[in-house]
């Protein structure tokens, strides 16, 4: 996503185009993992120290909600952040917690009685097991190995 388009996606959301948030989108953009907050704070303050943690902390709060950043909860660490503009599903490592890009297919929408009263916005499926590096040292343990 080159300047243009991030600043389209942001004033599409109703959000400022601002030098932190467009920072932020950018280092998100193009990063190929997925970071945390602290980690994001890290990397957009390398380039740029104008933004303080709680700037930080608070652009990915207003990204997450405007729907251009998705947070990936990994149970016991920290939430991880996404910027991709593809859906997608998650693949989350039970050992080494790597989280992973899985190529999206849709998914039914639940069944209405299935959710009751509740408003659904989006929905994703998140798969857990082992990643591909840590699945051969399992299997050797069991191997003998």
């Amino acid at each position: 996503m080159d300047a243009a388009a991030i600043r389209r996606s942001l004033e599409r959301s109703r959000l400022r185009c601002t030098p932190q948030r467009y920072a932020l989108m950018a280092f998100l953009m193009q990063c190929n993992r997925h970071p945390t907050a602290a980690e994001i704070y890290e990397a957009v303050n390398r380039l740029d120290p104008r933004s303080s943690r709680a700037t930080v902390y608070n652009n990915l709060r207003d990204l997450v909600r405007a729907g251009l950043v998705r947070e990936v909860a990994v149970e016991g660490r920290a939430a991880q952040f996404d910027a991709k503009g593809m859906r997608h599903h998650h693949f989350i490592c039970d050992r080494c917690g790597n989280v992973e890009d899985i190529a999206w297919y849709d998914v039914p929408r639940p069944a209405s009685r299935a959710i009751g009263k509740r408003v659904l916005r989006e929905w994703e499926l998140i798969f857990r097991g082992l990643c591909m590096k840590c699945a051969p040292r399992r299997a050797s343990r069991f191997n003998g190995a």
